[in-house]
């Protein structure tokens, strides 16, 4: 009896059967048996797998179905019942398995007494000139692991559907009864499920075993290659209904909703991808067939899958076709605006209707995404065709721009052009004016005619794809749209020159791009273009275009190689570390280069201030827009960032160079830090506790390259200091430099007796009777259903509540990000794009934080703060600790519900005197050395001598 029996299926696949099953043949187990089933094919695929059986006697035996049974579930089954094998496996005619397949899956079912055992199944893309791979659901196969259940692990179920990469004990699909369906495409989908489901015990190997090959290109398309057939969608139903049932039977409601968010997120997206390209009569059937089988979806599903994906469901339940075909533009290109969109209520949804259905308002509200906050050189506008006509040598085109809620102002100057670009980068491109752009409702409509004979001259071999851009300028602002195509029918060929030769191609051919946008390709309508074109691909497989193509690809790898992260370092190291220091060069970064803010600002304004002498290079990671005039940017790990630090006098900053660079004797490193610790730091983290000695060694290699790290009290002596294993030596109890100007502020504000605002209220539009507090939580890792962080209250009920008498300021951690509904305009205020947060403390009349250390620097403006908890419990006790208790030590109330919150806020005037002695008391604690001249100090000992 073998060991495995592998059931290799065939159908008109002569070509290709003899590689597969040689892979079998070729298995490092050896007691492996092959069983061909040809699905009585047209071809030799029978002859093939009987010479196969002929020569390999004892090893491959062959059978034939007497009539063809339209997919491969009959073939399956009836290799199942030839099979001898203690296991089964099955392998497709144009896939081939992995060499060591057979043995690492016998082993591990061996070991497991598992029924079923999965490996990896690598997909590989034949058509590609590289042969693309790309693993199936890698992440299911990082470790070995036997699921005793597969409701232990429901991604296994929903998403890896394949029956090819997994070996069965026999005696389980026997016993179980285990067939494919007969006639049916996606059989193995509903195998697998039924196996999953009966399984007792499933083990999972990180092994590579199946090579999936996938032709995109054979003249016979593949099931997954034929989506648009109405019978690929009728049959995939039919299997998710069956799927469903079992489910049912067996009571298992929480695997039905993951397989419906997949459903949503996957199956039904290929679908929906080819809408826009089919008749009225096929959008009709495909709705029918899917509204009944979105009926049986659970609405929590929706609330799982991204928002697009949900619109597009819905939209298609209720055959807005109108609403539909747009939204899968965005489906298809994810960052696009393809809708007006609407408000209703002060509230977004992407379109308008559909206000009478709750599930569709909850469904359609995208106001947490974000775009009304957005200008219009930040959104990607659908440019949908409206018309395309070539005549002679004259292409002409009409089209309509998208404008979600006015983006583009009625009376805004308007201009544009269209780009004709080479595909390949660094290629040629060219620019036509468009001719007419005026509104028109709720779009931007616009009109042009493009000589493209007389112009455009692509090279005529390497530039045979053309992409089309209109580029509209709003006011001087520019935004970039690519052209849909839809159901604008595109007919005609426009002639052109190239300029190496008109023997490969004469004229250009519009077509749609894979993501629906208008390109052109260059043809040859002449009598010998297809031989030329011939002649040239040899040329290109060929010896001279093998030596061309290998010499580009060692450039780039080179290229590659050299701005790699290992060659960056190397290149600091060996190389900008061997030259001189220059003198009077500061460095500075702040929050890893992606704010001009903090203490490092501050210590730079006052060296500004003294009128001393220096190179000031700041380092920046995003845009460098809001960063100073007068001093040289470096892009964070950028080739001049790692020469300026090499070659710098100083180093200043509040977080953290590179750890891996090494800091040179001569260079002095001043590390202002960012705050204060209430949360567990450094060495003192569960996590650093839990390195090997040698990760440890490395972090505090990094650690010791500090030559000052400034202190504001003996707290962050006892914790920083501690935590980071500093050497007494190396502290600076100066204070933060940016906590000077709070310091002046309030001592200002001590003599004056009275509030001053300042510029920043009447920049923010904040009215003078308004009392302005500013809400700035800690870091939170993003979540919700657009992935970004949620404010832990209702926005709209403290605007409705409190926007009489407050304007509600809300900063997000730096790594975090939040969207306002446009119905608290005015009332609250998204801050967080300012660099810096010290202006914002200075004007605001009491802060609201949770574990931020922006409460130690705002304590020292002896104003009201209010400690919004939510999350006490779990970030206290869950994390990874703090250094002292909260709510024993806070300066002002803590609360841990919403209600409870807005109570707070209602008693907010009287907590300036209820909390004054817990304010003083925490100030002498926490902020003992912020005395406000900890800039000037830090200046004048190591700066001063740099006097012009």
């Amino acid at each position: 009896m073998p060991d495995v029996s592998v059931v290799v299926i065939v159908y008109n696949d002569a070509d290709r059967l003899p590689t597969a099953v040689q892979s079998v043949l070729d298995q490092t187990l050896r007691d492996v048996e092959v069983v061909i089933v040809d699905d009585c094919s047209t071809d030799r695929s029978f002859e093939v797998a009987q010479h196969l059986a002929a020569t390999h006697p004892g090893r491959v035996r062959a059978f034939q179905l007497p009539e063809n049974s339209g997919a491969g579930g009959e073939p399956r089954n009836v290799g199942i019942q030839h099979t001898k094998g203690r296991y089964v496996m099955f392998l497709d005619s144009d896939d081939v398995l992995e060499l060591n397949a057979c043995r690492n899956m016998l082993e591990a079912a061996e070991e497991s007494g598992s029924d079923i055992v999965s490996g990896l199944c690598v997909r590989l893309h034949k058509d590609t000139r590289n042969q693309k791979r790309d693993e199936w659901y890698s992440w299911l196969y990082s470790t070995t692991r036997t699921l005793e259940s597969v409701t232990e692990l429901p991604d296994l179920f929903v998403w890896d559907t394949l029956c090819t990469n997994k070996c069965y004990r026999r005696d389980f699909l026997v016993e179980n009864n285990l067939v494919f369906p007969k006639g049916m495409f996606y059989e193995d989908l509903l195998f697998i499920a039924d196996a999953y489901l009966a399984a007792n015990g499933i083990t999972l190997i990180p092994n590579q075993v199946y090579f999936w090959n996938v032709h995109e290109q054979a003249a016979v398309k593949s099931v997954t290659n034929r989506r648009h057939e109405m019978t690929n969608y009728i049959h995939r139903l039919e299997v998710h209904k069956r799927i469903d049932a079992l489910l049912e039977q067996r009571g298992l409601p929480e695997m039905k909703l993951a397989k419906d968010v997949k459903f949503l997120k996957h199956d039904l997206v290929l679908h929906l991808r080819d809408l826009p390209f089919r008749d009225d009569s096929y959008r009709r059937e495909f709705a029918e067939l899917s509204q009944e089988y979105l009926a049986s979806i659970a609405p929590e599903a929706y609330e799982r899958v991204q928002p697009i994906q949900a619109i597009c469901a819905y939209l298609l339940q209720q055959s807005d076709w109108d609403n539909l075909i747009p939204a899968v533009d965005t489906l298809i290109n994810r960052d696009k605006v393809s809708s007006p969109l609407a408000e209703h209520d002060g509230r977004i949804y992407w379109c308008d209707g559909h206000f009478d259905d709750a599930f569709g308002r909850e469904v359609l509200d995208v106001t947490d995404i974000g775009y009304h906050e957005k200008p219009v050189n930040q959104l990607f506008l659908r440019n949908q065709l409206t018309r395309f006509s070539a005549s002679g040598r004259t292409v002409s085109l009409a089209g309509r721009i998208t404008n979600p809620l006015g983006v583009i102002p009625a009376g805004a100057q308007l201009k544009g052009e269209l780009e004709f670009s080479a595909r390949r980068r660094s290629l040629q491109s060219f620019q036509f004016p468009v001719q007419a752009l005026r509104h028109e409702g709720d779009t931007v409509f616009w009109e042009t005619a493009a000589d493209l004979t007389a112009k455009l001259r692509p090279l005529g071999i390497v530039d045979t794809i053309w992409d089309v851009r209109l580029r509209l300028v709003v006011d001087g602002v520019r935004t970039t749209t690519r052209l849909t195509v839809a159901d604008t029918e595109l007919s005609g060929g426009l002639p052109v020159r190239p300029r190496l030769t008109r023997m490969v191609a004469d004229h250009l051919e519009p077509h749609v791009s894979a993501k629906g946008h208008l390109a052109f390709r260059l043809v040859s309508e002449g009598r010998n273009g297809e031989r030329v074109q011939e002649l040239i691909t040899r040329g290109v497989r060929g010896k001279p275009g093998t030596l061309a193509k290998t010499g580009y690809r060692k450039a780039k790898e080179l290229r590659k190689k050299v701005t790699s992260g290992d060659n960056k370092l190397r290149a600091y190291h060996e190389v900008f570390s061997r030259l001189p220091i220059k003198k009077r060069t500061v460095v500075f970064e702040s929050h890893l280069g992606k704010q001009y803010s903090d203490s490092p600002r501050a210590i730079y304004e006052e060296m500004r201030r003294q009128g001393l002498d220096f190179e000031a290079i700041w380092s920046y990671s995003g845009s460098p827009k809001a960063f100073p005039k007068g001093v040289t940017l470096v892009r964070r790990w950028s080739l001049p960032y790692l020469k300026a630090l090499a070659q710098a006098e100083f180093w200043v900053d509040n977080q953290s160079y590179p750890l891996k660079l090494t800091k040179r004797p001569e260079t002095t490193y001043l590390q202002t830090w960012h705050g204060s610790a209430l949360k567990n730091m450094g060495f003192d983290q569960p996590t650093l506790k839990a390195q090997t000695r040698q990760q440890q060694a490395e972090q505090q290699r990094s650690l010791d390259r500090f030559d000052r790290f400034l202190i504001r009290s003996e707290h962050d002596v006892h914790t920083l200091a501690r935590a980071f294993r500093l050497k007494e030596k190396t502290l600076l109890r100066v204070g933060y430099p940016r906590n000077d100007a709070l310091v002046r502020t309030r001592r200002r504000e001590t003599e004056l007796g009275r509030r001053e605002r300042g510029p920043l209220a009447a920049e923010l539009g904040i009215p003078d009777d308004k009392t302005v507090l500013l809400y700035a939580p800690t870091f939170r890792k993003a979540g919700g259903r657009h992935g970004r962080f949620e404010l832990p209250f209702d926005v709209e009920r403290f605007a409705d509540q409190f926007g009489d008498r407050y304007v509600l300021l809300v900063r997000s951690h730096y790594l975090n990000h939040v969207v306002l509904p446009p119905t608290v305009e005015g009332r609250v205020i998204d801050v967080s794009a300012r660099h810096d947060v010290t202006p914002l403390l200075a004007l605001a009349d009491g802060l609201i934080t949770d574990y931020s250390s922006v409460m130690f620097d705002y304590a020292l403006l002896d104003r009201p703060l209010v400690f919004f908890t939510y999350d006490y419990d779990e970030y206290v006790h869950e994390g990874r600790g703090t250094y002292f208790d909260l709510l024993e030590h806070a300066p002002g109330p803590v609360v841990r519900t919403e209600d409870d919150f807005h109570e707070t806020i209602k008693s907010f005037e009287t907590q300036a005197l209820e909390f004054a002695k817990s304010r003083k008391e925490f100030v002498a604690k926490f902020g003992e050395y912020d005395q406000g001249d900890a800039a000037q100090s830090i200046v004048d000992q190591f700066f001063a001598q740099w006097s012009r």
